[in-house]
């Protein structure tokens, strides 16, 4: 998912989204969904959330990470 899509989904529970990492935004969108802000924490590709809609994105940044 792009930034601007982020930001907008942000934006939908009035999260405000000047000057916040890509990582910070979607672990303030998790936490308003009332989820777990787990977003890169999948070390070693490992995520028992299999419809998670950052799933593709968490393993490429925790490869980033973790590595």
């Amino acid at each position: 998912m792009n930034m601007q899509e982020i930001r907008g989904r942000a934006n939908n529970f009035g999260i405000k989204t000047s000057r916040m990492s890509k990582e910070n935004l979607i672990h303030a969108i998790q936490v308003s969904e009332g989820n777990f802000n787990c977003f890169a924490s999948a070390v070693d590709g490992v995520c028992d959330q299999l419809n998670c809609i950052w799933r593709d994105d968490c393993f490429d940044a925790a490869k980033k990470l973790h590595s």
